[in-house]
Formats: structure tokens, C-alpha cells, sequence
């Protein structure tokens, strides 16, 4: 397979991925359960009095404290914000242009995107919007696998307010030849992927791209967009990129260093 052909795999495999987008011993029953404080013997109160008195008020435990506990405050941020779209828009247009109506400009003509967008994940990109037109329609990952992304888990970035992230955890099914590799109905499972898609003021597309979340999970070896089906079928280019992930010699030696050296620090 020619390099071109390749890349232009890797650039639209996530694409593809997103046209079929769219109790007891918790908190609040450990607050039922805190008992009441113990208070002393006292006179019997004015019958009057007694009557007028609010109900005791069991305060709930304080919350805990720490550098990583108080997060964002993320009502005052969106109040800041300048950005002319608001967290629900920004999640209603992130699915409306992942739907399989639009496909993140494969499959209208690149209308949802801006002049100046670009394609980018954890190997392949930055991609220009004409590059990225360019590449559409040289592969259909949807003509060898059954496939279901699985996506969830939308929000707007506090941040950055023009920015949605979401995940997906992708499954499919090996049904038809793929990079000469004949249907073998083998499940396919990728590891979890973080993705985000950055608008504009219009509502297009100024920025994709997508990164694995979690490498140990799934039967790709970690490998997420195009790389995780190639990983699948065994038609890894030779290329560490391509390839799941493994420690270089280099790396390997400077742990087996720094474990030779605690030696000495004991």
C-alpha cells in the first residue's frame, strides 16, 4: 500500500467510526444515617417556647479540601465566556455534525467545516481542510467491519468554551476484506478514545482529533483510529506508529538503571 493511501486511511477511520453516533451505601444514605448529636440533661423547656423552636438541623459532613477536590468553577467560567454559543448548543451541533447525515464533512460536501480547520490525532495530523477533502472517500472501513462506536460522555470544555469532549469505546465485527485480509468475523474492541471537536462563532468545524484514553483496555494493543483495525486483522505497516505500543531499548535500559540505583538509596 502506497504511503498516501495509508495516511489517508488513518485520517478517515475515526471519521468513519462517528457516522452511528447518535443506590445503597452512597452519599446521601450515609447522611441518613449519621445519628444525632448527643446533647445534656436540661429543665423542661416553656410549653410555649418549646412549640415555636425549629426541629434540629443535622449538618452533613464537610466536604473534603485539596488541591485536586475544588475543580473548575465551571457556572463562573461559562459567565465569563465570550464565546457566542452555550454549552447545550455546542452539544446538540457536536452530535449534529457527528450523525450519519454530516460524518464530519464526509458525507456533506465539507459544508460543516471552517476555511481554516484542521484534522489532528495522536500520530497522524495537523491535516488542512483541503488535504482532509482530499482524502475522502479512498476507504470504506464500514464496506470490512460492522461497527459501533459507542460514543458518550458529551461536554463543553470550562476552559475553553468553543471545545466538546466526548468518548467512545468502539466495537466491530471483521466482515469483509480489509488491506488483503479476508473476512474472519473476529470482534474487534478499542481501547477507550477521548475525542473533541472545536467550533467556530458559525457553528463549523475548526478542529478534530482524537487520542486513546486507556492502552490497556480492549484487543487492539491500545491502538485507536485506523491503526486499531489494521492491529486487528494482523496488516500493521512495519512502522513502530502503526504498531501497539512497546518500551525501546532505550527506555528499557533507563529503567533497569534508575531500579540499580535505588539499590544504593536504601
Amino acid at each position: 500500500m502506497q504511503l498516501s493511501a495509508l495516511s489517508a486511511l488513518c485520517l478517515l477511520a475515526p471519521l468513519q467510526l462517528c457516522g452511528a453516533y447518535m443506590g445503597s451505601g452512597g452519599y446521601l444514605s450515609q447522611l441518613s444515617e449519621i445519628p444525632p448529636p448527643a446533647t445534656s440533661a436540661a429543665p423542661p423547656a416553656d410549653p410555649a417556647v418549646a412549640a415555636a423552636a425549629p426541629a434540629a438541623i443535622v449538618a452533613a459532613p464537610a466536604p473534603r479540601t485539596g488541591p485536586y477536590a475544588e475543580g473548575v468553577d465551571e457556572a463562573a467560567a461559562f459567565a465569563a465566556s465570550t464565546f457566542p454559543l452555550a454549552p447545550a448548543e455546542l452539544i446538540a451541533r457536536a452530535k449534529e455534525v457527528l450523525s450519519p447525515a454530516v460524518g464530519l464533512g464526509t458525507k456533506d460536501g465539507g459544508a460543516c467545516l471552517a476555511e481554516d480547520f484542521e484534522f489532528v490525532a495522536q500520530v497522524i495530523g495537523p491535516i488542512g481542510r483541503e488535504e482532509y477533502l482530499g482524502a475522502l472517500g479512498t476507504f470504506d472501513l464500514e464496506a470490512s467491519f460492522d461497527i459501533t462506536p459507542n460514543g458518550f460522555g458529551f461536554t463543553v470544555d470550562p476552559l475553553q468554551t468553543n471545545r466538546v469532549w466526548f468518548f467512545n469505546r468502539v466495537r466491530a465485527t471483521h466482515t469483509g476484506t480489509f488491506m488483503g485480509a479476508e473476512p474472519t468475523g473476529k470482534e474487534v474492541v478499542y481501547p477507550p478514545q477521548v475525542q473533541h471537536i472545536d467550533f467556530d462563532a458559525a457553528g463549523k468545524i475548526r478542529e478534530y482529533g482524537f487520542y486513546t484514553a486507556d492502552r490497556r483496555q480492549g484487543n487492539t494493543g491500545g491502538l485507536g483510529g485506523a491503526f486499531g483495525f489494521m492491529a486487528a486483522v494482523g496488516k500493521s505497516p512495519p512502522v513502530p506508529e502503526f504498531r501497539p505500543y512497546k518500551r525501546s531499548k532505550r527506555f528499557r535500559a533507563l529503567l533497569k538503571f534508575g531500579d540499580f540505583m535505588k539499590r544504593f538509596q536504601k
